[in-house]
């Protein structure tokens, strides 16, 4: 009998795990970048690659990060919602062109708008790696003294724009 105790309690523990694990959300993938630093980089600007663009530019504002591509059809879908925010916001949107051949973004943008205070070019993917990228379109709120504060995981939505980044943006202003 007690033979069979072990691994009873066993099959109950990773039955506990899956019952567990069914209930997470695979959206809300906790990052270890929430709290630290922005890692540093440097980018060529999208429309002027003569013009580099470093996050300690934006310190003492808080301001969005939003990794995309052309070739993203979730990017697509995340598109218009992000212009929309873009003309009634006060926050600045910096896209990370994520493996993307310039031509190609800027005619995304040129045809579908452009919501972004400026775009860079991350044609090899390193700055995305750096940032824990692992599917774009991600978004980061960054804060005032450039420490990521939040991370969409896929396409911002109308329920996450209002729900959590509208909100944590209001409150990182006023901080």
């Amino acid at each position: 009998m007690s033979r069979f105790l072990l691994p009873f309690g066993v099959f109950l523990v990773l039955l506990g795990f899956l019952f567990v694990g069914l209930k997470l959300n695979p959206r809300e993938v906790p990052s270890p970048l929430i709290g630290k630093p922005v890692p540093e980089f440097t980018l060529p600007q999208l429309h002027e690659p003569a013009k580099a663009f470093s996050p300690q530019s934006m310190r003492g504002r808080v301001w969005l990060l939003n990794v995309w591509a052309s070739w993203c059809v979730s990017c697509r879908d995340e598109h218009p919602l992000l212009v929309d925010f873009a003309k009634n916001h006060q926050v600045a949107i910096v896209g990370l062109n994520y493996k993307d051949k310039p031509d190609d973004a800027q005619a995304w943008l040129a045809q579908l708008g452009d919501p972004y205070t400026l775009s860079v070019s991350d044609l090899e993917g390193r700055v995305g790696i750096d940032f824990g990228v692992y599917g774009v379109p991600e978004t980061f709120v960054i804060d005032k003294q450039g420490v990521i504060r939040y991370k969409q995981i896929g396409a911002v939505t109308v329920d996450a724009l209002q729900g959590k980044i509208l909100p944590l943006i209001r409150e990182l202003d006023q901080g």
